[in-house]
This record gives C-alpha cells, sequence and structure tokens, in this order.
C-alpha cells in the first residue's frame, strides 16, 4: 500500500525470509565465514543458534543461492517439528525427492544410503539443512548421527548443517549427547545487531526496494528503533512495516522518533513486543507513551488506512473517465 507512495518497488520489510534481501552484518557474515568452512570440511555437522527472528533463516537462504550455482553439492532444507526416529529419516528422504511412503527402518536406510553412495559415484556432495532443530529430541538427533556414519573411500557421505533457537545449545550440552558433540566441527550463536547495523540493515533493505530518501528518516528515530527492537531483524521487520504504514496514511515524507513511538506503543498492544526481563523500569516506563500524545489526528491507524484507500479509488476512477 505504502510502496507506490513512496515510489518503491516492493515492500522492504516483509516477514518471510527473502536472500535477495540479505543483510551481511558483522555477525551473519561470521556465521558464513563457518558455514563455508563447513563446506570446505565435506564433513561432521556446523551448529548455528540463535535468539527468534535473528536472521538464521534468511542467512541460510542466502548459502543456498551460492550453492546452487555449483553442481558438485546437492543441498535440501527441512523444518523439523515433534518427530519419531522413523518420521526424521522419512523427512530426510522426501527432502532428496526419494520415496518414503510404506517403507520400513531399515528400507528408508537402504534407500537413502543408495542415494548417498550414488552422489558420491558422480562425484556430488550432499547437504542437509535441519531447521528449527531445537525440536529434535535425542533419539532423532541419534538418527542424524548414525546417518553421518555413512562413508564412501574415507570420505564423509553426508554432511548436516544445524539450525535452531537458543536452547539448541542447551541439549546439545546435555551428558548423553556427548557422541554428537564430538561429531561437531564448529558452531556459532548468532546474536543481534549493533546500533550502526540496525540503521545501515534498514537502510540497505529500502534501497533495494528502490528508496531515494523519501520518506526521511531522522538520527533520532533510528535510535528509537534499534531501541525496541534490540537489534533482532525480525523485530526491526515487523517494526519498520508499520511505522511506513503509518507515516503514509499520516502523509509524511519524514520518520521522526515521536512517530516511531506512537507506532511502538501501538504493536505494544498487540503484544508485538514485550518488555526483556533485565529491561530497566526507566524503559519500561518510556513505553507507556500514547498515541495521543503524538497522533496527528484522532481517528485510528485502520480509520486512517480506509480513509486514504477511498482517495486512492476515487483519483483512480477521476483519471480513468479523463482518459475516456
Amino acid at each position: 500500500m505504502y510502496e507506490s507512495f513512496y515510489n518503491l518497488t516492493e515492500k522492504p520489510f516483509n516477514l518471510s525470509p527473502d536472500p535477495s534481501f540479505y543483510y551481511g552484518s558483522k555477525e551473519h557474515n561470521r556465521v558464513l565465514a563457518y558455514l563455508r568452512y563447513g563446506i570446505n570440511q565435506g564433513e561432521g555437522f556446523i551448529v548455528v543458534s540463535g535468539d527468534i527472528g535473528a536472521g538464521k533463516t534468511t542467512l541460510i537462504g542466502a548459502l543456498l543461492e551460492e550453492l546452487c550455482k555449483t553442481e558438485e553439492i546437492i543441498a535440501a532444507q527441512l523444518v523439523t517439528t515433534q518427530l519419531e526416529p522413523d518420521d526424521l529419516l522419512k523427512m530426510v528422504a522426501g527432502s532428496f525427492g526419494l520415496r518414503y511412503e510404506g517403507l520400513s527402518k531399515s528400507e528408508l536406510l537402504k534407500e537413502i544410503e543408495g542415494f548417498l553412495f550414488k552422489q558420491a559415484d558422480e562425484g556430488k556432495r550432499v547437504l542437509l539443512i535441519v531447521d528449527e532443530a531445537q525440536n529434535l529430541q535425542h533419539h532423532s538427533l541419534e538418527e542424524l548421527r548414525m546417518l553421518s556414519n555413512f562413508q564412501h573411500k574415507k570420505r564423509s557421505l553426508l554432511q548436516s548443517f544445524m539450525l535452531g533457537q537458543a536452547e539448541f545449545r542447551d541439549t546439545l550440552r546435555a551428558p548423553n549427547q556427548e557422541q554428537f558433540r564430538q561429531r561437531i566441527i564448529a558452531s556459532y550463536h548468532l546474536g543481534p545487531m549493533e546500533k550502526a547495523e540496525t540503521q545501515k540493515y534498514i537502510e540497505h533493505r529500502l534501497k533495494v526496494a528502490g528508496w531515494r530518501g523519501d520518506p526521511r528518516i531522522t538520527n533520532e528515530a533510528y535510535a528509537v528503533i534499534y531501541e525496541y527492537s534490540e537489534g533482532i531483524p525480525r523485530r526491526i521487520n515487523t517494526l519498520c512495516d508499520r511505522l511506513f504504514l503509518y507515516a503514509f496514511t499520516e502523509e509524511a515524507h519524514e520518520i521522526d522518533d515521536e512517530l516511531v513511538r506512537s507506532v511502538v506503543d501501538e504493536l505494544d498492544e498487540e503484544i508485538h513486543f514485550s518488555r526483556s526481563e533485565n529491561e530497566s523500569p526507566a524503559v519500561s516506563t518510556q513505553r507507556s507513551y500514547r498515541v495521543s500524545q503524538v497522533d496527528r489526528s484522532d481517528m485510528s491507524l485502520e480509520e486512517r488506512v480506509e480513509r486514504l484507500e477511498e482517495i486512492v479509488d476515487n483519483a483512480a476512477a477521476l483519471i480513468q473517465s479523463l482518459l475516456k
């Protein structure tokens, strides 16, 4: 909706991961270096953990785009839930396009092993990317470890990247995961972006979407965005998407700190954000700003959107009538 008003080519702050918007922050580039290192090693497990919305899936999407340029690596990605061991094997088989329905566990293992040996004979390597790995139980992790045992000419036939939320690290620290830990060749925890990188991240996504400085975003606005998003990409996207919608309804060509606070206040009421456990009372008090303090009208956001939609529709109808 606000794209045309600000002459953008597309929405810059979609919540769904999009590799074309990938921004290489210091943290994300470091993780990519770990992943590339793992690919060069060609064996074992690479573990990447991070907070919710830290950008793990987008980062992997960027890596997969790189891998698409080579035919030497066959990569598949699966998102896990609470799975039984046999279900995990079926998902692994299905992710590589193998048959799995009606097969016993031994038949599934034979199907996967045959596929791995076939790729190795053709000079290809197989990479399995497991997302939401914090959902995996011990028995499922054990199945993945057993799959990593498949070898051909002293070379591992399957390599796995494990992506999970912070609690996945606790799972791996458990005493019964010693054998799995011994197969991990590198691990990294993806943290939030710093204040300066948050601004660069926002400007990067805007420029990808065709931004030419309209609306102007003040330094004070960037500071408030960082304060409330805490440098987490998904929080930044949620806030900035609503921020641009709000600015559009106000027909604003400058986004300042008061406008950001009014949007954060709306999001707080919708439970998009919650105060961190260690957040100071002073910061918490800042969240009590009411929309009425900075609102430019008595209408709600929904009412302003409806009004602007009506104006746009009327203008379109007038143009069409003139063209006739």
